[in-house]
C-alpha cells in the first residue's frame, strides 16, 4: 500500500469514527435528558454501561503498558506502541463521565436518579428513606456527593496523568534516542501501578457497586481489573491484526507476539473466573441478606421464586466468558493462527460487554405491591445502550487514529533500547 493510499484510508477511517462518535453520543445525550426528565434511570444506566466498557479497556491498556515497562519487557515493545496510541482517549472518557457529576450537583430532587444514596429522600424497597437507612448512615462518610466528585476527578487525573507521561517517554525517545526516557518510563510505571490499581478499584466501588449501596464485596475491584485486562488484550490483538495485515506493522508483528498475547489472554481468563467464582462462593457461604440479594436479582424473582432473564445471561457468562475461551486457548494452534486468535479476541470482547451489562443494568425497582417491596429490573437492550457503546467507542477510535497520525511512519518505538529484540522475537 502506498503512503498516499494509506493516508487517505486513515483520514476516511478517522471521519467514520468521528461520525460514529458524534451521532452515537448525540443520541446518548438525548437518552440522558429523556431519562432525567422522566425520572427513568434506564437510559443513564445504558450510558454508564457504555462508558464502563470503554473505560475498562483503557484502564487495562494503561496497566499493560506499565507492566511492560516495569518488567522491561523485550517482546512487548512493538505491541506497547499500539497501547500508547489508545491511551490518548482518556480525556474524552472523562468528558463522557461529566454528565453524571452535573446531575449529582444540579439535579435537585432527581440527583439520586442513578445512585440512590445521592438523594437522602429517595425511598428504598424497605420503605425507608435513604437518610434514615442505618446502612447508609454507616457509609455516609464515603458515599456523599462531594467526596464522590473529588474521587472521580482524582481517578481520571491519575489515568490521564500517567498516560500522558508514558506516551511522552515513548515518543520523545523516538526523537533523541536518550536512554533516560526508558528509565523515566520504568520509574513512572513503578509509581503508577499501585496508584492505578487503587483508582480502578475504587472507581468500580463508586460507579458500579454503589448502584446498590447495600451490597458490598472487597473482591469487586479485582473483578474489574481482571475483566479490564481481558478486554484490553482482546482489543490489542484486534488492532495488531489490522495493523499487521493492512497497516504499519506488516512484517514486524509476528507469530511469537500473537502467542504471548494469547497466553496472557488465557491467564486472565482463568484469573477472571477465579475471582468471579470466589466472590459468588463466599457470599453464598456467608448467606448475609445484605449481600445475597445482589445475586438473587440476577437469578430469580425473589417475590415468586421464578427464574428471570438474567439467569440465562449468567449462564452465558459461565460457559461463554470462561469455559469456551479457556478450552479454546489451551490449543497451541489457536494461539498462533491469525484468524483463530482473532475469533477468540472478538469472542472475549463480546462477552466482556455482556459481563459489564450483567453487573450494571440489573437492580431493584421499588414496587410497593410486592412482598419484598421491589421487583428485579428485567433484561433489555435499549437504543440508549447501543448509542453509548457506538458513540463513546467512535471517539476512542478517532483519538487512536489521531495519535497514530502524529508518529513516525514505522509506528514502532524506533529508538527503544530493546526494539530489535522485539522485532526478532521468537518462541
Amino acid at each position: 500500500m502506498s503512503a498516499a493510499a494509506e493516508n487517505k484510508g486513515s483520514v476516511d477511517l478517522k471521519i467514520l469514527f468521528l461520525a460514529a462518535g458524534v451521532s452515537g453520543c448525540s443520541l446518548g445525550a438525548i437518552g440522558l435528558f429523556s431519562g432525567f426528565s422522566d425520572d427513568d434511570p434506564r437510559p443513564l444506566l445504558g450510558w454508564l454501561n457504555g462508558l464502563g466498557f470503554w473505560l475498562s479497556i483503557g484502564v487495562g491498556m494503561l496497566m499493560l503498558t506499565m507492566l511492560f515497562r516495569i518488567f522491561n519487557s523485550g517482546w512487548g515493545v512493538v505491541v506497547r506502541r499500539q497501547l500508547e496510541h489508545c491511551l490518548s482517549a482518556f480525556p474524552v472518557l472523562a468528558i463522557c463521565f461529566a454528565p453524571f457529576l452535573l446531575i449529582a450537583w444540579f439535579g435537585g430532587e432527581k440527583s439520586g436518579i442513578l445512585w440512590d444514596w445521592m438523594n437522602l429522600h429517595n425511598v428504598l424497597p424497605n420503605g425507608h428513606e435513604v437518610g434514615h437507612d442505618i446502612l447508609y448512615e454507616k457509609k455516609s462518610a464515603f458515599l456523599n456527593v462531594m467526596f464522590f466528585s473529588v474521587r472521580a476527578i482524582l481517578y481520571f487525573a491519575i489515568f490521564i496523568g500517567f498516560s500522558h507521561w508514558l506516551r511522552k517517554c515513548s515518543f520523545e525517545q523516538d526523537k533523541d534516542g536518550d536512554a533516560k526516557w526508558t528509565r523515566l518510563g520504568h520509574n513512572i510505571s513503578a509509581a503508577g501501578i499501585p496508584l492505578t490499581a487503587l483508582s480502578l478499584t475504587f472507581a468500580a466501588f463508586d460507579w458500579f457497586m454503589s448502584l446498590e449501596y447495600h451490597w458490598f464485596s472487597t473482591m469487586y475491584g479485582v473483578w474489574f481489573f481482571a475483566g479490564s485486562m481481558r478486554a484490553a488484550l482482546a482489543v490489542t490483538i484486534i488492532i495488531c491484526f489490522l495493523q499487521s495485515t493492512r497497516g504499519r506493522l506488516q512484517g514486524i508483528y509476528n507469530q511469537a507476539h500473537r502467542y504471548d498475547l494469547a497466553c496472557l489472554s488465557l491467564t486472565f481468563t482463568i484469573f477472571w473466573a477465579y475471582i468471579s467464582f470466589s466472590q459468588y462462593f463466599l457470599i453464598y457461604q456467608a448467606n448475609i441478606p445484605e449481600e445475597t440479594f445482589w445475586y438473587q436479582i440476577r437469578e430469580i424473582d425473589p417475590n415468586t421464586g421464578d427464574k428471570i432473564s438474567w439467569w440465562w445471561v449468567g449462564l452465558g457468562l459461565i460457559f461463554g466468558h470462561f469455559f469456551a475461551p479457556f478450552l479454546y486457548l489451551l490449543w497451541y494452534r489457536n494461539k498462533i493462527d491469525v484468524k483463530r486468535l482473532l475469533v477468540a479476541a472478538c469472542w472475549i470482547l463480546t462477552f466482556h460487554l455482556l459481563d459489564m451489562y450483567w453487573n450494571i443494568i440489573p437492580g431493584r425497582v421499588v414496587a410497593t405491591d410486592q412482598v419484598l417491596g421491589y421487583v428485579p429490573r428485567p433484561f433489555s437492550i435499549d437504543i440508549w445502550d447501543i448509542a453509548a457503546i457506538i458513540g463513546i467507542g467512535g471517539f476512542c477510535g478517532f483519538y487512536y487514529l489521531q495519535s497514530l497520525a502524529q508518529t513516525e511512519v514505522e509506528d514502532i518505538p524506533i529508538r527503544d533500547p530493546r526494539i530489535l529484540e522485539s522485532i526478532h522475537h521468537h518462541e
